[in-house]
């Protein structure tokens, strides 16, 4: 039996478990992988318990905003992952993609009629926390939410965190205490579940799973679903295999050299792994358990020093600890703003001293003015901020350190830093792999003050709030061949 620590999970409904049902449900919405996943390790545990066959829904929705080709192909390759993987283990898994918006609407109502207890994952920003509150009136037995987001859990406190300084600080006091934790590697492996060959045909009927062929398929024709299609699939591949694999790599090629070379754009010393934690295809209870036996890693190395310090504090490699702050602290701290308020993506979640300096320079003259358009199609002045729209518009993903670079130049030659919030909001979440994320909301919104301090010298346009120049960024970075491969022909 599992056992799912109760700061996990959270019940939603006031309805009891439905011990008569024929079955219990995961709705597998963000943590999509059947391996280091909390969601799924409860679910086990209440099938063992009541000794009831499990059904997976695994939904793709077609209506929101921002679903596109690049996004829709990314998951169904995690869904092909999750379909192999669970093949022979008694559990039924339903991939469901939506092929109008609304169509999927009343399926999970129609399976909870049928279900014990319906588990579901616990996501802090874009539409989900709205759709799981509205199916929370629906279902019609007991439904539990299930955090499987971070290291720190995130109903563990109700302090938002101002600084990465701060939270640090924070997490070195209470992190210990959760570390040991993780959800199973392999729930599905060695549990012995009654199997579920097939569900009422009357829902299967009416939503139709998603055929075999098309999740499949090197070249899946989306044509008929109604998203855009103009944001063309990438070429990295989604899914739990392609993300471990990923891991991997990184941590036999590139963790050797991270602190040293993250910021250089010539040098692939990146993780590569922020779309896969974005869609749930890997875990970071998985990253960090695997990164910490390459350190030969134990809980005892841990510092009991408390002073929020960057370096230190874990016991492992320079590497390794510079890697482990913006894994856990500074991706965390993004879960942590987005869970605790609900105006995470608004301007007026700013610092008052951010939004103060910025009222103050409004009207200051910009040198260069740019609207939607011509940033996104990167045909600005400035060949490093092209280059990186470009990797942007191609790839789904951008080098981190001239991400902070794109984003304090769209502040610079938008007309309101209001329209700059707008644009960057637009572009990062419409092409990004890891857009509509908490984590992406920190990096955007940092370029305007978010988790930062005023800086001196005061400037025009941006005032007090940290300014960066595509001149010493030059300068600063290897980069001739990034600018060859992303620069227009």
């Amino acid at each position: 039996m599992f056992n799912v620590p109760d700061y996990r999970v959270r019940t939603l409904t006031d309805r009891s478990v439905n011990e008569n049902g024929a079955f219990v449900v995961y709705w597998m919405i963000s943590s999509r992988r059947v391996q280091w996943n909390f969601s799924l390790d409860t679910a086990i545990m209440w099938a063992q318990q009541l000794g009831k066959p499990l059904l997976i829904l695994e939904a793709l929705r077609s209506g929101h905003k921002w679903a596109s080709d690049r996004f829709h192909n990314f998951v169904m390759d995690g869904m092909r992952d999750n379909r192999d993987a669970l093949k022979d283990s008694g559990v039924l898994y339903y991939p469901y993609l939506e092929p109008y918006p609304n169509a999927g609407k009343g399926l999970l109502k129609a399976l909870s009629a049928n279900a014990c207890i319906v588990i579901t994952d616990h996501f802090p920003s874009f539409f989900l926390p709205k759709m799981i509150f509205a199916a929370s009136s629906q279902v019609t037995c007991r439904m539990d939410l299930v955090d499987s987001n971070g290291l720190f859990p995130l109903f563990k406190t109700d302090r938002v965190f101002t600084s990465a300084f701060s939270f640090r600080r924070h997490l070195q006091k209470h992190l210990p205490k959760y570390l040991l934790d993780s959800p199973s590697s392999a729930p599905v492996t060695y549990r012995k579940l009654p199997a579920l060959e097939t569900i009422p045909v009357d829902i299967f009927k009416r939503w139709e799973p998603i055929e075999d062929s098309l999740l499949n398929s090197s070249r899946r024709d989306l044509s008929r679903i109604p998203i855009d299609h103009d944001v063309q699939v990438a070429l990295k591949q989604g899914g739990a295999k392609t993300a471990s694999e990923t891991l991997c790599a990184f941590l036999d090629q590139r963790l050797h050299n991270y602190a040293s070379d993250r910021n250089e754009p010539d040098i692939e010393a990146t993780s590569g792994l922020s779309a896969y934690l974005h869609w749930g295809h890997i875990s970071i209870h998985q990253i960090f358990w695997d990164l910490m036996r390459t350190e030969d890693w134990t809980p005892d190395k841990l510092s009991s020093r408390t002073d929020g310090k960057r370096s230190g504090w874990w016991g492992v490699s320079e590497n390794a600890e510079a890697f482990l702050d913006e894994l856990v602290t500074w991706r965390e701290l993004g879960y942590n703003m987005c869970s605790l308020r609900n105006d995470y993506d608004s301007y007026e979640s700013l610092p008052e001293w951010a939004k103060k300096t910025l009222s103050d320079h409004q009207i200051d003259a910009r040198e260069y003015l740019y609207d939607l358009e011509v940033l996104e199609k990167a045909e600005t002045h400035d060949v490093i901020w092209n280059s990186a729209q470009r990797q942007l518009l191609s790839t789904g993903t951008m080098h981190n350190y001239l991400r902070m670079l794109w984003g304090k130049k769209i502040l610079e030659w938008t007309v309101t830093p209001q329209n700059a919030l707008e644009i960057m909001i637009e572009l990062n979440n419409k092409y990004a792999l890891d857009g509509r994320n908490p984590n992406s909301y920190t990096g955007i919104f940092w370029a305007l003050g978010r988790y930062d301090r005023p800086w001196g010298p005061e400037r025009s346009v941006f005032g007090k709030i940290r300014y960066m120049s595509s001149k010493r960024t030059r300068e600063k970075l290897k980069m001739d061949n990034y600018l060859r491969i992303f620069q227009p022909d």
